[in-house]
C-alpha cells in the first residue's frame, strides 16, 4: 500500500510516498480503510523531532484519520465491518490503511462528511478541554477568541456558541472574522499584526475592551500568545479565566 513517510529529520519537504506491506490485524484490532487524514501542528513537530513522542523511522505521520472498518479480529465487539469511524492514532495515519485496536474507533453519522470527521478529534477535543474543563464556561458568559478563524479557534467558537456563550471573534482580517460570524460569533474585531510597541499594545487592549463590552470577557482564549497575550488579558472581567 501507498504510505507518506518521514525518513529523514525534517520539514514537509522531506517527506516521500513508496510502497509498503500492508499492516497485520491483531487480536482485538481493527482494519481501516482510511479516506481522510487531519494534518495539525503536531504533526510537522513529529517530523521534526520536536514533538513529545518521537517514532522510530521510518513512520508515517497524521494523527487522526477516518474511513471505513473492512476487516475486525477476534474478539472485537465496539466496531462491525462496514461501519464509518474516525480515530486518533498519534501517527500513522498517511496511509492507505490503518490498523488500530477497536475501542480507539469512534463510529460516525452517515451526514459526517470524511473530511470533517478527520479534523474533528484534536481542534474540538483541544477546545472543548480549554473551555469545559479550564475556563468553566458558563451559558450567558462573554468569551473572546483570539485566532478565531484557525482550526482550534473556530472550534472554540462553534462550542462557546453550543454552550450558549456570547463569543467575540479577534482575527487577522475581517474576512476571517466573518467566518467566524458564520460560525456563531456575535460580532469580531480585526487586529493589526505584531510585533507592537507599548503604545500599539494600548492600543490593541482599548480595542478588545470596546467589542467585549464594558464588563470584559469572562474567558480569554488565546490561541496566539505573544503581544497579542497582555491586551487580552486588560480586556478581562474580574474573576475572568
Amino acid at each position: 500500500m501507498k504510505a507518506v513517510l518521514s525518513k529523514v529529520v525534517g520539514g514537509p519537504d522531506t517527506l516521500v510516498i513508496e510502497d509498503i506491506p500492508a499492516p497485520e490485524l491483531r487480536p482485538g484490532w481493527a482494519r481501516v480503510k482510511v479516506k481522510a487524514v487531519g494534518i495539525n501542528f503536531p504533526d510537522v513537530l513529529i517530523i521534526e523531532d520536536k514533538y513529545q513522542s518521537r517514532p522510530p523511522r521510518p513512520f508515517a505521520p497524521g494523527g487522526e484519520v477516518s474511513g471505513v472498518v473492512t476487516e475486525i479480529a477476534e474478539g472485537v465487539t465496539e466496531v462491525k465491518v462496514g461501519d464509518r469511524v474516525l480515530a486518533q492514532i498519534g501517527h500513522g495515519g498517511l496511509v492507505e490503511e490503518i490498523v488500530a485496536p477497536a475501542g480507539r474507533l469512534t463510529p460516525i453519522p452517515d451526514s459526517m462528511p470524511y473530511d470533517e470527521a478527520a479534523a474533528f478529534i484534536l481542534t474540538y477535543g483541544t477546545s472543548y478541554h480549554a473551555l469545559k474543563d479550564r475556563g468553566q464556561l458558563k451559558a450567558g458568559e462573554t468569551m473572546l477568541v483570539l485566532g478565531a478563524a484557525g482550526g482550534v479557534g473556530l472550534a472554540a467558537v462553534e462550542l462557546g456558541k453550543a454552550m450558549g456563550a456570547r463569543v467575540i471573534a479577534a482575527c487577522s482580517s475581517q474576512e476571517k472574522v466573518d467566518l467566524a460570524i458564520r460560525h456563531g460569533a456575535e460580532s469580531g474585531v480585526v487586529y493589526g499584526r505584531g510585533p507592537f510597541d507599548r503604545d500599539g499594545q494600548k492600543q490593541l487592549a482599548a480595542l478588545f475592551k470596546e467589542a467585549c463590552g464594558e464588563k470584559g470577557a469572562d474567558v480569554i482564549y488565546d490561541a496566539i500568545g505573544g503581544d497579542y497575550a497582555e491586551p487580552a488579558l486588560r480586556s478581562i472581567a474580574w474573576e475572568g479565566r
